[in-house]
């Protein structure tokens, strides 16, 4: 049966969402803008000069301000529920308009437990960020294919899950695929001042992934139980996220020293608003990535109540082609400071890598039917229970299970999903 207008229409958006998402924060790094203006020259005369949009903390604010965001879908499913409850009670009990005080009652939005995961959240958000910094768009998504590896041992450590042959086996493919990548960028730069940057930069991605595998434990530990909806869920982490940044983690900062930024200070804010200030192209990146992590959240979600884990697999694999695509198309045919080139000599070891990780992935989440191979492990296993959070039922609120919005973070994206005993997150 082939997918209905609607359900193509939220595939397209989840795909053009969660592209803009990874295109638009790479191209804010690679933004040269003045910024504050600071003493320079013998005079010690303040002068504004242009530099790198080198603001990771602050590019994780953003995130939080597009998470909030998710609350006005909450608010707006809520009151559809309001209404649906009053009309069926005119149905059934009243004739006319119910009292005033029969009313649904519905949980509380502010919950102080998300607090928790809300700090892995800002931790694996700002780590991947500083790592983008120093890899292209496409490594950077592509790494993020490692959350399986971490998910699944830590699920099994701490959480007691048993992890099935296709689990193992996909994470094994994953891991030789990232090696690819990550020898493939290493490679690339051997010779460079930047190779220390380059090993730098991969492992900070990995260790955000690390981040966001511990998000999704404390998740399922407490968060599970209570069934909030996951618009509720990524929409108060965006609130606290952002009062804990703004009101602790970028004062603290901005008087950390650090002689190697432009101001001096190891995150200056404040240098930040300027740079915004001054240059409309920026602000419209900071924008599109923001309205993109709200976007990626209500279309992912979408998808995953009116999907499978074989479309959303597809998905997020054709996100990191149009990820590199349009990146290698905007370096060649349009600005070479944006984007990025194509390595001739070691451009074939990443796309190797990538084709492993996609294999990793979908072999992670049983996929392939491989029960015509001779090995026992292979007969009498049910592939529905390698389902992921695509073929998941939502909550009976109507808006979803809890991890089913999970960004990408970021995911910054989009982080991966609560998994079950037989469940794990796809790429």
């Amino acid at each position: 049966m082939g997918l209905s207008r609607y359900q193509i229409l939220l595939a397209v958006g989840m795909l053009v969402t969660g592209s803009i998402n990874t295109l638009s924060k790479k191209a804010q790094n690679d933004c040269h803008v003045k910024g504050v203006a600071i003493p320079s020259g013998p005079n010690g005369t303040a002068e504004a000069t242009a530099h790198e949009f080198d603001h990771p903390w602050f590019q994780t604010i953003i995130m939080f301000i597009g998470e909030s965001l998710c609350l006005l879908g909450l608010l707006i499913a809520r009151r559809q529920e309001r209404e649906a409850f009053r009309g069926q009670l005119r149905e059934t009990h009243f004739q006319n308009e119910p009292p005033e005080d029969v009313k649904l009652k519905q949980p509380r939005i502010f919950q102080a437990i998300i607090i928790l995961p809300t700090l892995c959240d800002l931790l694996g958000t700002t780590l991947a960020g500083i790592g983008l910094i120093y890899v292209s768009a496409s490594v950077w998504q592509m790494l993020r294919g490692s959350i399986i590896i971490f998910t699944g041992i830590l699920s099994k450590i701490f959480l007691k899950r048993q992890l099935k042959w296709f689990h193992w086996s996909g994470m094994t493919v994953t891991i030789f695929g990232l090696v690819l990548v990550g020898m493939s960028t290493i490679f690339a730069e051997q010779g460079t001042s930047e190779v220390g940057q380059t090993v730098l930069g991969i492992l900070l991605i990995l260790g955000g992934q690390v981040m966001n595998a511990i998000q999704m434990i404390i998740e399922e530990v407490f968060l599970k139980k209570r069934a909030y909806p996951p618009l509720q869920v990524v929409g108060m982490e965006g609130i606290f996220g952002f009062f804990i940044l703004g009101l602790i983690v970028l004062p603290v900062l901005y008087f950390i020293p650090d002689e190697n930024a432009y101001t001096g200070r190891y995150e200056d804010s404040i240098d930040a608003m300027y740079q915004i200030g001054n240059s409309p192209r920026l602000l419209a990146f900071c924008l599109l990535y923001l309205l993109s992590i709200s976007g990626y959240n209500y279309f992912g979600l979408s998808v995953t109540r009116s999907l499978t884990a074989v479309h959303r697999t597809l998905i997020d694999a054709c996100r990191t082609i149009v990820v590199w695509i349009v990146g290698l198309v905007i370096y060649y045919g349009f600005d070479p400071s944006f984007g990025e080139p194509f390595d001739v000599t070691y451009g074939i070891l990443k796309i190797d890598g990538f084709m492993f990780l996609l294999i990793g992935t979908a072999l992670y989440n049983n996929l392939f039917d491989l029960s015509f191979l001779p090995c026992q492990c292979f007969h009498g296993e049910d592939r529905s229970s390698g389902s992921t959070r695509d073929e998941r039922d939502a909550s009976s609120n109507g808006v979803g299970s809890i991890q089913d919005a999970a960004r990408p973070e970021g995911d910054d994206d989009e982080r991966a999903p609560l998994i079950k005993s037989n469940q794990a997150p796809i790429l």
